[in-house]
Formats: C-alpha cells, sequence, structure tokens
C-alpha cells in the first residue's frame, strides 16, 4: 500500500514513515498507476461506482479538442474531489512573488547580473521565500514566464498549494527537495529538475537544513521536448531518463491550509483535510523530474561554436514555428575540439531574451563573478559575450581538445523582453556596473597586418 503520512517525531522534516514508490519513465507517456490493488477502472473512466469508494476526476491540462499529441489530460481517483477540499477563499500576501504583467521598475538598457540571494534566518517555506527577479509577456494570455529564486528554510506542514497561472520548473541549487503531490512523491537534489504542471497540488519539504534555487514559471504551452532535426533519434535529452512519480496517497483529517495561484494573486482557505488524496491515476498529465547529468551534448567537432539552441532541454512552444515561448537550455560537462575557433560563445545580440543561472562549478564565457546561485540577464537586442579576460584566454589558448568539468549552467530563453522586479532592481546583490564590462576589451585592429 502506497501511502505516506507525517512521522511526528520529526515535524520540521516531515520524514516518511515508510519507504515511498518509485517512478516510472519516459517523457509524456499514457501512464497507469495505483496505491491499492484494482483502484483503477477497468476499461473505463468514469464507473457509475469507483473501486473503494473513490471519486473520479478529471485533470486537463489541454483544452478537449487539442490535437491527440499536444492533449494532455489524467484521471484521478482520489477520496475527496478537489471540489471537496474547497472553501472560502481569502487574499493573500503575495510577498515577492510577482505576475506579468508587472512592469514595477524601469531599468537602464544593459546586461545585469546578481550574486547570489543569500540565505535567510527567516522561517519560509518554499512558497513563501518565492522572490520573482523578472517577468515577461502575459499570463491572462497564457504566454510569457516569470523568472524566480526561491529560498527556503522550512518544510511544509499541514499547507498545500497549487499553481493555475502557469507550469513550473524548478532548478534546485543547493539543498534536496521532496514534493508530495497528488500524483505521489518525486524528490530532487542540484543537478536535477523538477516539472510541476499547473493546478497539480504540492507540498513541498526540505531534505536538507535549507535550501535554494531557482523557478521558471511557464505561463505559456506546456514544456516538451525539442525537435532533434537532422541529430536523429538519439542524443540531448532522452526521454526514457524523463521519471513520472508512482501514485502514492495521503490520508490526513487535520486542519490545512490551501493557498491556489490564480491570475496574478495568491488566495488562501482553511481546509479539513489533505487534499493529496489520490489512489490511483491514469493519464499523460503528470509531474516529472529529470537529471540533468544524463543530458548527452552534442556540437561541432571541427571548427566553429554552434548556436546555444543545441543544449535545449525542454520547450515551450508557442504559436510561431521555431519560436518559442521558452527554451530550457543547460551547459554542462563537455568536451570543446573546436580547430581554429574562438570556443566561448561569441559576441551577439539576440531578439531573445536570455535569464542564466549557475547551478555549481564555473561558467566559460564569465568565469568571474558569475557565482552558483547567482543570476544573469540579457535582454533582447542588446550586446552580450565574454568578458574581457574569456576573450583573451580564448584568443590566445593551446587549442588542444579540453573538457569543462564540474559545471552547470542554464538559460532560460524567451521571445518576450523581461522586465526587471522592484525586489531584484533594489537588491543589493545586484552587480554595479556589470553593464559596462565591455569597455574592458581593447581595440587589436592593425590594418598593416591579417
Amino acid at each position: 500500500m502506497n501511502m505516506f503520512t507525517a512521522n511526528p517525531a520529526t515535524p520540521e522534516l516531515r520524514r516518511p514513515t515508510a519507504i515511498f514508490p518509485g517512478y516510472m519513465s519516459g517523457f509524456g507517456n499514457g501512464c497507469e498507476t495505483e496505491a491499492l490493488p484494482g483502484a483503477l477502472p477497468v476499461a473505463r473512466n468514469s464507473p457509475q461506482k469507483c473501486p473503494y469508494g473513490l471519486y473520479a476526476e478529471q485533470l486537463s491540462g489541454s483544452p478537449f479538442t487539442a490535437p491527440r499529441k499536444t492533449n494532455e489530460r489524467s484521471w484521478l481517483y482520489r477520496i475527496r474531489p478537489t471540489v471537496a477540499h474547497w472553501s472560502d477563499f481569502q487574499k493573500m500576501d503575495a510577498r515577492l512573488w510577482r505576475t506579468a504583467p508587472a512592469r514595477e521598475v524601469d531599468m537602464p538598457i544593459a546586461p545585469l547580473r546578481w550574486d547570489p540571494l543569500p540565505m535567510t534566518l527567516e522561517s519560509l517555506s518554499f512558497i513563501e521565500g518565492m522572490r520573482s527577479m523578472t517577468t515577461a509577456g502575459d499570463a491572462g494570455t497564457q504566454a510569457g514566464m516569470g523568472a524566480h529564486v526561491y529560498l527556503a528554510t522550512r518544510s511544509m506542514v499541514d499547507e498545500y498549494f497549487y499553481n493555475a497561472d502557469g507550469e513550473m520548473l524548478v532548478v534546485p541549487q543547493d539543498g534536496r527537495l521532496r514534493f508530495c503531490m497528488e500524483f505521489g512523491v518525486i524528490d530532487v537534489e542540484p543537478g536535477e529538475i523538477v516539472v510541476i504542471p499547473r493546478g497539480v497540488k504540492i507540498r513541498v519539504e526540505l531534505l536538507d537544513k535549507s535550501a535554494r534555487g531557482y523557478v521558471c514559471e511557464n505561463y505559456g504551452g506546456a514544456f516538451t521536448l525539442p525537435e532533434r532535426g537532422p541529430i536523429g533519434a538519439n542524443c540531448l535529452a532522452n526521454p526514457r531518463d524523463f521519471l513520472t512519480p508512482e501514485a502514492a496517497y495521503e490520508v490526513k483529517e487535520v486542519r490545512s491550509h490551501l493557498a491556489v495561484k490564480w491570475g496574478g494573486t495568491i488566495w488562501g482557505a482553511e481546509i479539513e483535510h489533505s487534499p493529496l488524496d489520490v489512489v490511483a491515476w491514469h493519464g499523460n498529465y503528470a509531474p516529472y523530474k529529470y537529471d540533468l547529468r544524463k543530458f548527452s551534448p552534442v556540437g561541432p567537432v571541427l571548427f566553429d561554436h554552434a548556436d546555444p539552441s543545441i543544449f535545449t532541454v525542454l520547450t515551450s512552444p508557442s504559436e510561431t514555428p521555431g519560436t518559442a515561448n521558452i527554451d530550457f537550455v543547460i551547459f554542462p560537462e563537455r568536451w570543446m575540439v573546436g580547430e581554429n575557433t574562438f570556443r566561448p560563445p561569441w559576441y551577439h545580440m539576440n531578439v531573445m531574451s536570455e535569464f542564466m543561472g549557475l547551478v555549481y562549478g564555473r561558467y566559460d564565457a564569465k568565469p568571474e563573478g558569475f557565482l552558483p546561485g547567482g543570476v544573469s540577464l540579457h535582454n533582447c537586442m542588446l550586446p552580450h559575450g565574454p568578458d574581457a579576460e574569456a576573450f583573451e584566454t580564448a584568443s590566445n589558448a593551446d587549442l588542444k581538445p579540453q573538457k569543462l568539468e564540474g559545471t552547470l549552467a542554464f538559460m532560460i530563453e524567451t521571445r518576450f523582453p523581461q522586465q526587471v522586479t522592484a525586489f531584484a532592481a533594489a537588491s543589493p546583490e545586484l552587480q554595479k556596473g556589470y553593464g559596462a564590462y565591455g569597455r574592458h576589451l581593447v581595440s587589436h585592429f592593425n590594418p598593416t597586418e591579417r
């Protein structure tokens, strides 16, 4: 029986009293899983009476008439339907969580970078510790994104949350997390990611003393795997390495709190029982995790530097073919072998806006000043590229094969300009003068030499 409960002897961590179930592998699969034998109805979705006296409830992640390849829905068989977990919701303090459109400040146009936000002594859950850095697009039109850093110092105890505005891609940077959800349980550590579809209820527990990381809130089309094109059937993020949790349920008849983010506002209500009461489910709309260290990078093996899009893990498509609402791109360990090639990313201006974070190690284009847990923003059509040290080093390096080791950076790229929040603009971690790094690039022009 896959049931998870809190251990009263360790309330600060809410550790389980039993071993949690495992995972099912594959991306976007139609899954079926049950925590009690026979809990899934056979050959039908909504029988007159469900096994064990359960309720059938459908959670749809797409319109009913969406094409088959983009149609997402799951059937949940639960102790009570979601409407039974409902109460009188009141507007809550969203703290430092912002939702697009949210133009709070006018920042001078320049590249921006922040040091890591320091861990706080304040008691903060995963939700309370959300700090929005940028927003883009419009959540109401289901386009764009929000980029956040989370700081967490406590587990959520009898507290639950779901996001109706977008799916959340969570990138832990420091500290392990446990996501207890309607669909089961996912444990995640730095180097891994977890994606939580919109509408999925969660409770987040700390598996270490504190946690820090990044969240991409996707208002647009659900994340999917990018097309590989001429790369063919293999490499990049392979579907088999994505893991979806097996069913597990929680039976708790205690006074609890449910928070819902809807329309940029967080609403809260007292409820009388845990909403994580799904005993069985089937479908293709579910949370999943992925180990970024299993990404199989490809790249040029003779000369030149490939576009960063070749490192795309997940993409949120837009209505314009080839133009992403969001691309989630990583820069992992890899070999650099290009002959007569400037190997770091080249200087460029781009119609896409780039939000970057560093999970661990050093980023080759900015070896100094870009720290794990830090953030950089290079908005659309603003120039950026390697700093002077990176340029001089790469221009004069002995071009032997070189392996970049112990590094993991990521980029969240969107077609929308990203608006900096008031919190991020006023943060003491904002690096003053970072946007002027290009001034240290000197002229090497000599008309008499080639």
